[in-house]
Parts: structure tokens; sequence; C-alpha cells
């Protein structure tokens, strides 16, 4: 009777085992390898950089991938902002060095580039720093998710506001390349159907140091209000410039279409107070967002984070539970799982992932605080509206996804 006991007992364990065994064989190599892309050290590292790794590994802790017996590794590299370089780290992480999902990736020109490439290798992109609004329209991509905010809803968000609040003519200074395109497009768009005007745009030098010429052209608009269609080191260089050339004082009124905490700490409360901007993210909306952000601060160098880092951490760790609900890492299959599950995390809250890959959830217009207004270091920003998760993004019939079936 013993014997017969420990027999059982030792298939039981035996069938147990290969039924893990089966279950792990099901990940890649055994492991789920993730690739943080996006500018370590240029135009856009405050924003998205190493903080991105940082937020990236925080999401691997929480989601407990090591009590799961989930083996997840994180490499990063360095796009310098140019689509070639971008492609060949891409293109060597895919065959090379088994990677399994890119994330980040800022530089819209950089991330349509890795959006093709990933389809074409059957692996999963989810994007949170690029803003092209064509990464969930004509662009998208089974394989691609974009996360934390895009073109259309910057414009529709700062732009209508500022339209309804009596900036009714505009002027566009524009990064030349398909960031800046976009959200030039998406912006006109906004402000026409407002009832506004465009004056005029003068396209940018990408990335850019002196503004000064077209800013003197916006300046002899006499636009009321002057769009900055750019974003990190250059929308900085612009709202300084334009404080030399007095042109606030002047009465015209500068909008930034895309700017991050960051931007208002390298410019400080005295230049950047009152401008209005939307973001999807603020350390400060909640305990929740308070709390993560004192850890992610604490192994940041004392940096807050930007809506770009919080969107790493969210999306990394979103990825992770569609990894583990099929015990799969190929890409096509999790990106549909992804779609599939309700997303839920403590900066974003509840929200979902669409057909088309366009993640779904609050924004937010805010209002830069006057000096007197702050209360310590990274209190910058007061809510001036919440947009509802359903009127944040484009709507899913107007973007001319492929992947959306026509009504």
């Amino acid at each position: 009777m013993k014997l017969k006991r420990s027999l059982l007992s030792t298939l039981v364990a035996a069938a147990c085992g290969l039924g893990a065994t089966a279950a792990q064989a099901q990940i890649s190599d055994g492991v789920v390898k993730i690739g943080v892309m996006n500018d370590m050290s240029g135009l856009y590292a405050d924003v998205s950089g190493p903080g991105a790794v940082v937020a990236a590994k925080m999401a691997i802790e929480d989601f407990g991938a090591a009590k799961k017996g989930l083996k997840v590794e994180v490499v990063s590299a360095d796009h310098q902002n140019k689509p070639d370089v971008g492609s060949t780290i891409a293109r060597t992480w895919y065959d090379a060095d088994k990677v399994d999902a890119i994330f980040d990736v800022p530089t819209s020109s950089v991330a349509l580039a890795i959006n093709q490439l990933t389809r074409e290798k059957g692996k999963a992109f989810i994007n949170s720093g690029a803003a092209s609004s064509d990464l969930t329209g004509k662009a998208c991509s089974p394989n691609t998710v974009h996360w934390t905010y895009d073109t259309w809803m910057l414009a529709n968000g700062t732009g209508s506001a500022i339209v309804k609040t009596g900036g009714d003519t505009w002027f566009f200074l524009t990064a030349d390349y398909a960031f800046g395109h976009a959200l030039e497009r998406d912006t006109a768009a906004a402000v026409t159907k407002g009832g506004g005007k465009v004056l005029g745009a003068v396209r940018t030098p990408f990335p850019g140091t002196d503004f000064s010429s077209f800013l003197l052209q916006a300046q002899a608009s006499k636009a009321k209000v002057i769009g900055l269609a750019n974003a990190g080191g250059d929308t900085i260089n612009s709202i300084k410039q334009a404080a030399e050339f007095g042109i606030v004082k002047g009465g015209q009124n500068l909008a930034g279409m895309l700017m991050f905490i960051t931007d208002v700490n390298s410019l400080g409360l005295n230049i950047a107070q009152g401008l209005i901007f939307t973001t999807t993210f603020y350390w400060d909306l909640n305990d929740q967002t308070r709390a993560w952000t004192k850890r992610f601060a604490a192994g940041s160098g004392g940096k807050y984070p930007t809506m770009v880092q919080a969107g790493v951490y969210a999306s990394v760790l979103h990825y992770l539970k569609a990894v583990e609900a099929i015990k799969s890492d190929d890409g096509t299959k999790v990106v549909a799982e992804m779609k599939k599950l309700p997303t839920d995390d403590p900066l974003f809250g509840k929200g979902m992932i669409r057909a088309d890959g366009r993640k779904i959830h609050p924004a937010y217009l805010v209002e830069v605080k006057k000096p007197s207004e702050s209360k310590g270091p990274w209190d910058y920003l007061k809510v001036r509206t919440t947009i509802p998760a359903d009127q944040a993004f484009r709507p899913i019939d107007q973007g001319d996804c492929p992947l959306v079936a026509k009504k």
C-alpha cells in the first residue's frame, strides 16, 4: 500500500512539473525580454530617458514577476531621435537579442518606423513617448498599442480650450518632422472647428536652438496665439526666447501644445506661470500618484515623473498581465490579449485599449501656477478641467484605421 501511494505521489508531482514546464515553454527562451528605447542623452532625455527605464523596472517589481516564477529582463538603448538608428536597434533586438516587446520610443518618425518593423516581426510595440495620432490612424497595427497621449488629444484639449476663451487667431512654430506636422495638423483642425483661423506657420529645424527669426515671423503675424508644435528642449528654448522678445508682454499668447512637468521645472515658474497645456498624468492627482511618485523620485535622483514615464510604468504592468494570462510572449497574441483585458493601474486608473490600439483614459487641462501659489518643489500645476476618457481621444471611427470595421 505504501508503495502504491508513493508511486501515485510521484506521478502527480511529475504531472504538475510537466504542466509547469509546458506553460513556461510558451515563453520564448524562458525569458520575457523588454526593450526600452528612447532619447537617453538629448532633447527628450528628461521627458523620457533613463527615467523610463526606472519606471519599467518598478512595473516589473510591482507585478511580482519573480514571485510568480516569470523571468523578465530589461534592456535599453538611445535612438538619438533618428529613425535609421532606431530601426537598426530594433532589428538587432528582435533578431539577435530576442527582445519580445519595445516600449516608450519618443519622436514620432522613429516610432512610425518601429511600428512597421514590429508588425513584420510579429513582436509587440507599446508606445508611450511618441505623439503622432497616425499610430492609431492610417498607420495602426495589430502589434502596437499607443498608451499615453497623442496629437489629437493635445489639439482638442489645449487648442479647443484656448479658442473658447478668445484665442481665435493662430500662428504655428512647427518642428519639421512627423510629430510637429501631425500636431500642427490636428491643432489647426481643432482651431478651425471652434471658429478660429490659422494665419500662418513656419517649420523649424529639429532639434533647434535659435528660434529668433521664427518668433519674429510669428510676432509680425499679429496672431493672438503662437502655437508651439514642438516639445522638450525646443519648447523650452522657444518660450525663453519669446520672453526675451517681449512677445507675451506685447499682447500675444504662447500655447505649449506639448509640455511636460520637466519643461516647467527647467523654465521656472516666473517664466512658465499661466501657461496652459494638456496632460494625462500629474504626480499630485491623488494619494496613489503621490505615493508612486515618491518611489520614482527615490530611484531617479529626485526628479519627478512625466506622463511619458508614468505611461511606461502602466503599459509594462498591463503587458505583463497579458503575458501571464495567455502564458505566452508572442507579440501579436499578447497585444490582442491587452485589448481584451480592462486596464487598471494606480497612475491612470481604470481604462481600456480599443481595437485601433488607442489606450483610453482621462486627460487634464492644466495651468502653471504662479510662484506665490506653489507650496514646494515640483508643485507646479493646477487642474482646470478633467476631460473624460470617452472625450479625451479621437473617436474610433474618425481615424481611418484599417483594423476598425466600417459601419
